[in-house]
């Protein structure tokens, strides 16, 4: 059963480190969203295309109820928070009760 411990433990390790990477590029996303950057920039170009598919359908539940001030990134937010305090952590400590670690 240690096996499958290990097998929890790294990927709620590898699931842990996705998500904390994930946060770090939304969070420079809307950075730059404030500066107005140039669209056809690789870089600019490649952090909307990783965080347009998960914004856009958040933005579509809200509509636009504030105006033109967007939350979404702040419930992506939110969202990663909790599967990294609940969903990961819970991982961990199966993986430490079947014997993993």
């Amino acid at each position: 059963m240690f096996v499958l411990g290990n097998l929890i433990l790294a990927v709620a390790t590898v699931l842990d480190y996705v998500l904390g990477a994930y946060k770090w590029i939304l969070l420079i996303t809307v950075l730059l969203s404030w500066v107005n950057p140039d669209p056809y920039n690789p870089i600019v170009r490649f952090l909307h295309a990783i965080t347009e598919p998960v914004l856009r359908p958040i933005r579509r539940l809200l509509g636009f109820s504030l105006g033109p001030i967007d939350i979404s990134p702040i419930i992506v937010f939110i969202i990663i928070m909790f599967i990294q305090n609940f969903l990961i952590r819970t991982l961990i400590q199966l993986s430490y009760k079947l014997g993993g670690g």
